[in-house]
């Protein structure tokens, strides 16, 4: 039985289109992606973590342990996505993709570090996970994305992207990065820990903006079919983000430097909507309209 012979995309006269959505996320992520975790000096920050209180310092272990599980949660699920689009040959968002992953385990390192040489937990960090968390990312991530390798389907990339880019990534870790924002420079403390934040959501916006971009390809591709899954899939994981907010401020009485769980529950149905209206912008669009305008949130 003879090999079958692959075409190669470089080998063909046009060879990459630089102008494409991905390619630009691809330069992006050169110029902006490549910092080292290893260089953030924490030393500060360790002077700083012993003069917060109890409560303060238990909501900033508990969202530091909340990022980490979820960093290597979205490290360790990402895969079948990526495998997806090479097996439809889509080189370009393929090569973007390769950045996404070396990103994310960057910020499995970073959330370690702070971790280990400034928080110094002594507990089980498994129990700041409550119900809504284990349910969103022990259950319906990894299901979401492990569901590629059998049904590699548009329907089931939507519900992988839709759980992963815009609940995961769009919901529950930016409202993360706001509460971050509001509580160390409210008190001008830990001032590695924010730059590190700072370097995690820069990275996550250009995240974000290739699962808009995909989501809004495979609506623009395969219309209302794929728009009910996203609309379907987003109502029915939104409590789940919700609830995760909701667990973090349930652990105090009176919540660590003055965050407002309205504030924060407000913000994350903020994030959902933008979503929602970014995707429903490319209802009707042409496909190759989508793949070199993109999607930048």
């Amino acid at each position: 039985m003879e090999a079958a012979t692959r075409s190669y995309q470089i080998g063909r006269a046009t060879g990459l289109d630089h102008d494409c959505f991905p390619i630009r996320l691809w330069h992006k992520a050169k110029r902006l992606g490549v910092w080292n975790p290893q260089e953030i000096d924490f030393e500060r920050d360790r002077r700083d973590w012993t003069q917060l209180n109890a409560d303060e310092q238990d909501v900033l272990l508990r969202l530091s342990s909340l990022f980490l599980a979820g960093e290597e949660s979205v490290t360790l699920d990402l895969l079948p996505l990526l495998l997806t689009l090479a097996r439809e040959g889509r080189l370009e968002e393929e090569i973007y993709l390769t950045s996404f992953l070396f990103e994310e385990a960057k910020h499995v390192e970073v959330f370690q570090r702070f971790m280990e040489e400034v928080a110094r937990p002594r507990q089980d960090l498994s129990g700041f996970q409550g119900e809504s968390y284990r349910e969103l990312f022990q259950q319906r991530l990894p299901q979401a994305l492990n569901r590629l390798l059998e049904d590699p389907s548009p329907q089931a990339q939507a519900r992988a992207s839709v759980t992963y880019n815009l609940v995961v990534e769009g919901v529950v870790a930016e409202t993360g990065y706001h509460a971050y924002h509001s509580a160390l420079s409210r008190r001008g403390v830990l001032p590695a820990m924010q730059q590190a934040i700072r370097l995690v959501k820069r990275d996550e916006s250009r995240h974000l903006a290739y699962g808009v971009f995909l989501l809004s390809r495979l609506v623009a591709e395969h219309g209302d079919p794929v728009w009910e899954i996203i609309q379907d899939e987003m109502s029915e994981l939104l409590p789940f983000a919700l609830g995760i907010v909701e667990e973090v401020f349930a652990a105090y009485r009176e919540p660590p430097f003055q965050l407002d769980l309205d504030e924060f529950l407000d913000y994350a149905s903020g994030q959902f909507q933008a979503r929602i209206h970014r995707i429903d912008q490319a209802r009707g669009l042409p496909p190759e309209e989508v793949f070199r305008q993109g999607a930048e949130d």
